[in-house]
Parts: C-alpha cells; sequence; structure tokens
C-alpha cells in the first residue's frame, strides 16, 4: 500500500492512537476515519530511547485487519532494526525512525523499503535536517517532531516551523508533523510546507470524528487562503 508516494499536494490528517483509548482502539480509529483522517500514526515506544512505553508489533498486527486505512508505524526505539520485521509481518504501510537510533540508516531504509512498505525518517526537534541529506534518495518521507518524543499532549515548538521550511527546500518528498498540532497549529505547519498532519489529544480530547474534521479543515485553509 503506498500512501506517501501517492500524496501528491493533498493535505490529509491522521490520528495518534497514543491518546485513544485502548480498550476500544478500532472504535477510536473508526471515529477518526469518519472526520477524514487518511491514515492512522502508531507510535512504538521502548522506555530507552524515549522516556515511556507503549505498545508493539502484536498490537499493530491486530489493528491492520480493523481498518481499511494504512498504518503508519513511528518507532520510537533503540535498535529498531530488530523490530522491523515483526511490523513489517504485522502489516504496516509505513515505518519511521530516528536516525540516532541506528547505525547503519541505509540499510535499515532498504530493509523497510524491500519488506514492502513506505519509509522515513523521523527528526527530533533539536535534529538538524542536514544530518539526513544523503539519506533523502532512500526516503518517501520526513516526519518533524514538534515536541520532544515521549509523551503526547505537549505544547507545539514554534522553531519547528523554520525546520519544515528547510526540509522543504532541502526536498520534494511528503513532510509529516507530530506534536501539538490542532486547529491553531495546523495552518501555520502547512504554510511552512508539510501536507501530513499527526494529532492525538487534540482529536480524542472530544468527538474523535468532529476534533479530526477540524483540524484538516484548518490545515487546508492555508493552501486555499495562499498562506
Amino acid at each position: 500500500m503506498s500512501f506517501f508516494s501517492r500524496l501528491g499536494d493533498r493535505v490529509v490528517g491522521g490520528p495518534s492512537i497514543l491518546a485513544a483509548n485502548f480498550a476500544c482502539l478500532a472504535e477510536e480509529v473508526r471515529k477518526a476515519r469518519e472526520g477524514g483522517a487518511s491514515f492512522v500514526h502508531f507510535d512504538a515506544m521502548d522506555n530507552h530511547f524515549v522516556p515511556n512505553l507503549t505498545i508493539g508489533p502484536l498490537v499493530a498486527a491486530s489493528l491492520v485487519p480493523e481498518t481499511d486505512l494504512p498504518v503508519d508505524a513511528h518507532l520510537m526505539v533503540q535498535n529498531p532494526d530488530s523490530l522491523i520485521p515483526a511490523f513489517l509481518e504485522a502489516g504496516v504501510a509505513s515505518i519511521s525512525i530516528h536516525p540516532e537510533a541506528v547505525t547503519h540508516l541505509h540499510r535499515t531504509l532498504s530493509m523497510i523499503r524491500e519488506g514492502g512498505a513506505e519509509a522515513g525518517v523521523a527528526l527530533n526537534p533539536t535534529t538538524p535536517p542536514e544530518s539526513i541529506e544523503w539519506a533523502l534518495p532512500y526516503l518517501d518521507f520526513v516526519l518533524v517532531m514538534s515536541v520532544n518524543p515521549g509523551f503526547g499532549g505537549q505544547s507545539f515548538i514554534p522553531e519547528m516551523l523554520d525546520k519544515i521550511r528547510r526540509l522543504k527546500e532541502m526536498t520534494d518528498v511528503p513532510i509529516q508533523v507530530d506534536g501539538g498540532i490542532n486547529v491553531e497549529t495546523a495552518p501555520a505547519v502547512v504554510e511552512a510546507g508539510a501536507r501530513v498532519l499527526v494529532a492525538g489529544s487534540a482529536v480524542y480530547k472530544g468527538d474523535p470524528a468532529t476534533e479530526m474534521r477540524r483540524i484538516i479543515d484548518s490545515g487546508r485553509s492555508a493552501v486555499a487562503e495562499g498562506r
């Protein structure tokens, strides 16, 4: 399933299930889909690379058959190479990893692509875009973390807008943004050059369908108004 390669210049949004109710995860995803979600963002954390422990390939394998949306796995883990085969087997559509967590970035990205998924790199707030310059030919997307990874509900770091603009100068691959995305910040990141919006707390703070739609419409307004 190719998602990022077919995106074009569309602005799309998806829920970060980190903020969802895991007791009824498939239903939480369905509600966001009703609000126009185009993908599901799946945060895997190991309590080593980031200070939290969340979910892994077994949960991904349970979720994938329950939705027709592509599942986008973000591996905030040390040694993601050891988990990538299991996530591929689970049927996720895309996998992003942090360059700080791997020894041979080209090898890791090739493993993801050869396994049939799209490959992305996630940049922490202080990780410079230039650090992935030579990896760009092997990427299907770039994920800009606009908060420090590890916890939901954090406030957007405004300096990340300049990082998005810099990446837009460097590459034409889609730019995804995760962290503090809501109806106020979505237009700013789209104006800067991002097209893929990940929102967690802002979606699941109320009715997921309503909040997901509000965020997507807010981001698309920046394009409509020619910002």
